[in-house]
């Protein structure tokens, strides 16, 4: 597969800046600000907006996400954030879980796919069971290995968001079906930089703040509902989430159905300006396609790895994600590598104890030179 050539030209980047940092926030597409310009200057007149506005970002949303990320158009919820998707898919698999049943989660999981168990948890009289970080990177193996018939959730991401860690989510999937287990999908750290074989994880439900790889403002994310869960209690009672929602005339002839799909999974208010700029991005994700995109992350990584493995740095043994690459600092440092690339205005993080790495498309050669020059210069290597 052909990589795609630096796309800084679509994104609003100084050229003193190289930034590494997608993982906790992505830089903004051009596109997307015009296009969220366009829908706040809507507002000033109201008069011109009709209902079928109300709806159709929402499913112009759902329908590229279908084409662009798999899953189907019917399956999609548009969702705020991460933590209320996933809050979304336990309280629908809260009245399936039984005392004394296991959740299992990831040492080390971010907050939002780890509090919203522990409540439910709690109230079912179930466990949290928490798989402890592998030796050898091999999180699949380490899953697998939990993987008995008390089980009855499995919350787990494509990769870990400290490191880039990958879990084979096919095989997980296979093995929660196996136990009668449910699968729980974080994929914020991974949906639109990574191709997803939804139809072959066939999750129960999958859920992605846009902020990160899928490029969207922030305040907009998707979560995929499996078939069998799209008659399950949501999370809030939204009117525009109601069969008939769309005569508002008849707002007060309250009704017990919903939309069809997952809709009744939508946060109340999906008529946001935020949409327009999320459509934007998707669009041009689509545009590129994410198997060419993981495809030129994957060569910008191994650019970086390359490097780190040379200066000391310590990597996980265990298969990495294309598109991330998190590394221990080499023994005996002590500085803060963080802070010394900021300074330069080199951007990257720190999660746990992992230094995190994550490009995108807008990484050139020179953003490149300029990471290795401060990381060097930090641990006080000379270039020759």
């Amino acid at each position: 597969m052909q990589t795609i050539p630096p796309q800084r030209h679509l994104f609003d980047i100084p050229d003193d800046i190289a930034y590494f940092n997608c993982a906790y926030n992505s830089p903004q597409l051009r596109r997307t600000s015009e296009r969220l310009a366009e829908s706040v200057a809507a507002k000033r007149h109201p008069w011109q907006r009709v209902p079928a506005d109300f709806f159709a970002d929402a499913d112009t949303l759902r329908t590229l996400a279908a084409q662009t990320l798999g899953g189907d158009a019917q399956g999609y919820a548009v969702v705020p954030s991460a933590s209320y998707g996933l809050s979304n898919a336990a309280r629908a698999v809260q009245p399936r879980l039984a005392r004394n049943e296991r959740i299992l989660v990831l040492e080390e999981e971010f907050p939002s796919n780890f509090y919203p168990w522990v409540r439910i948890a709690q109230e079912a009289g179930a466990h949290v069971d928490t798989v402890p970080r592998p030796l050898d990177g091999g999180w699949t193996d380490a899953l697998l290995a939990r993987m008995t018939g008390d089980v009855r959730v499995v919350a787990a991401p494509p990769c870990h968001w400290t490191d880039g860690s990958r879990i084979d989510l096919v095989a997980i999937g296979r093995a929660c079906r196996d136990v009668g287990a449910f699968l729980v999908v974080d994929a914020t750290q991974t949906l639109g930089a990574v191709p997803l074989a939804i139809d072959e994880i066939k999750p129960d439900f999958l859920v992605a703040a846009g902020y990160k790889w899928l490029l969207f403002p922030y305040g907009v994310g998707l979560m995929h509902v499996g078939e069998a869960w799209r008659e399950a209690r949501p999370l809030e009672e939204s009117w525009i989430s109601r069969d008939g929602a769309q005569n508002f005339a008849g707002l007060t002839r309250y009704t017990d159905r919903y939309l069809v799909g997952a809709r009744r999974f939508d946060v109340g208010e999906t008529c946001t300006a935020l949409l327009p700029g999320a459509i934007a991005a998707l669009e041009q994700i689509a545009a590129w396609s994410v198997p060419a995109i993981a495809e030129s992350l994957r060569g910008i990584s191994a650019r970086i790895v390359d490097h780190l493995r040379a200066r000391g740095f310590r990597l996980a043994d265990g298969e990495r994600s294309a598109h991330m690459v998190g590394a221990r600092l080499p023994a005996g440092h002590r500085g803060d590598l963080v802070g010394a690339l900021r300074a330069k205005n080199v951007f990257v993080s720190q999660r746990g104890e992992s230094v995190r790495f994550a490009p995108h498309l807008h990484v050139d050669d020179r953003d490149m030179q300029r990471l290795f020059e401060a990381i060097d210069a930090a641990l006080g290597h000379s270039r020759s």
